[in-house]
């Protein structure tokens, strides 16, 4: 069989396409229908949610869409105004110098963090020193700056503070605290993990006494997000937040594979220095948004096999170096475990708006004086248009009626008022007869029953 990594048309199926806005617009749809019924999707077709995150989040509700699956809304409603209480706190002095230090590292060509000072590393700032304040055990690790960064980047300050709380807490359990004892257990459960997926790659990192800590800790500190394409980087967190750690073992075996996993491509690394300078420069085919999700779902791994190669390193751990000094809280694989493990209640799964814009009311006279001119418009008959006569009248139009006659003047003091005679019934001008008319032609009845005009200018020929 022919190996992906070394086809030839590997830049041409790496090439991620567009998404057509059609499909785009069919996939928000689905979220907020998902979103607005979110236990029921979690309980009940959780593998269609797993499968639309597979596909890619759409880019307007993947920060929300975060936030639900990371458990961050539960946390958040459950904690509601603990963060305003942190924030408001001054923090430890050791922590903020270091964290101020840090700020300008983050994505520092990104709009949002491109200014000292700036609302993005504000924001940064706030989101770290609360987490500091709220897990002072733990306190701040460097690593976290980057997780942090990437929330803020879809979310507000709050709800990036709880996406990082769970992060830390149920994804990643042990991975900032002092030792860093769970980043090197798990990467020795990489390193056993990648005997079975690419035998040839193990057998060159092992000959050659290269550990694990030294090539994975920055991948799975900061979830890939300082290793892979932006584009990259978002399709895996879709992934990660829905399905667990399994994905992050899982990018890390394919890169393994795909850089070390054939014998042309050991014979250039003959040595540890030079295999560590090829997994630091990363072949950007590898990573391309397309190619890299389709092999991640290729890979075999499960979160049970993580678990079960989790408890033998656990007593490999123990029976060489002795008990973990640290103890971590035990890993949640996905939204639905966590979900499982702490449910919400249905207050806690409704959405909020983000921008709430406040009507002020208006005053009493102002809407007093407003009633009337609405009164006023509604007693307002339509009036109808004048009718202007035809100046060209054709012998059917009935005959214009006749002008109005001025009425007499008032006599006059001098004047000798004039003999009253008294009308009679065919004097009065109201009750005089017309005389009869002849029945039309039959020609002429045609023309009345016509429904068109035949005054229109658009009939008028002989204009």
């Amino acid at each position: 069989p022919v190996n992906i990594c070394d086809s030839v048309t590997l830049c041409v199926l790496a090439r991620a396409q567009d998404v057509p806005m059609e499909v785009l617009r069919q996939r928000e749809v689905k979220w907020l229908d998902m979103l607005s019924h979110w236990d029921k999707w979690m309980n009940k077709r959780f593998n269609k949610v797993r499968l639309r995150c597979q596909k890619g989040i759409p880019p307007a509700l993947r920060g929300r869409a975060w936030l639900y699956l990371s458990g961050g809304k539960v946390k958040k409603e459950q904690n509601h105004g603990k963060f305003q209480e942190l924030d408001s706190q001054p923090g430890e002095p050791k922590w903020i110098d270091v964290i101020e230090k840090d700020l300008h590292r983050q994505f520092p060509f990104h709009e949002m963090f491109v200014s000292r000072g700036g609302h993005g590393q504000q924001d940064l700032f706030r989101v770290l020193k609360a987490y500091t304040l709220y897990k002072p055990e733990e306190g701040y690790c460097q690593a976290q700056a980057p997780i942090a960064a990437v929330l803020l980047m879809h979310m507000p300050a709050e709800d990036a503070f709880w996406g990082l709380v769970q992060i830390c807490e149920k994804y990643l359990p042990g991975y900032y605290s002092p030792g860093l004892e769970a980043i090197q257990l798990d990467g020795e459960i990489l390193f056993a993990l990648l005997r079975r997926i690419s035998p040839l790659a193990f057998r060159h990192l092992e000959k050659y006494k290269i550990d694990p800590i030294l090539y994975m800790t920055e991948w799975f500190m900061c979830a890939f997000s300082r290793t892979l394409p932006w584009a990259s980087v978002l399709r895996v967190w879709d992934m990660f937040l829905c399905d667990g750690v399994k994905i992050i073992f899982r990018v890390g075996l394919v890169l393994l594979k795909c850089m070390l996993g054939t014998r042309e491509k050991l014979k250039a690394c003959q040595g540890m220095y030079e295999t560590m300078e090829l997994l630091r420069a990363l072949d950007q085919r590898y990573m391309q948004e397309t190619f890299l999700v389709r092999e991640i779902l290729e890979v075999p791994v499960t979160a049970r096999d993580v678990e079960r190669e989790h408890h033998s390193q656990l007593k490999r751990w123990k029976k060489n170096r002795g008990e973990i000094n640290f103890k971590s809280p035990p890993r949640m694989h996905g939204a639905r475990i966590i979900m499982l493990a702490e449910p919400p209640r249905r207050q806690d799964l409704q959405q909020n708006p983000t921008i709430i814009l406040e009507v002020p009311e208006p005053q009493p006279e102002l809407r007093k004086g407003k009633e009337e001119r609405n009164s006023k418009k509604k007693s307002k008959k339509p009036q109808l248009p004048e009718e202007i006569p035809n100046p060209y009248p054709l012998p059917t139009d009935p005959s214009p009626p006749p002008p109005p006659v001025d009425p007499p003047a008032p006599p006059s003091a001098n004047n000798v008022m004039p003999e009253v005679v008294p009308q009679t019934e065919t004097d009065s001008p109201h009750q005089q007869k017309e005389p009869p008319t002849e029945p039309p032609t039959a020609t002429e009845a045609a023309l009345q029953q016509s429904t068109q005009s035949l005054s229109s200018t658009e009939l008028d020929t002989y204009l």
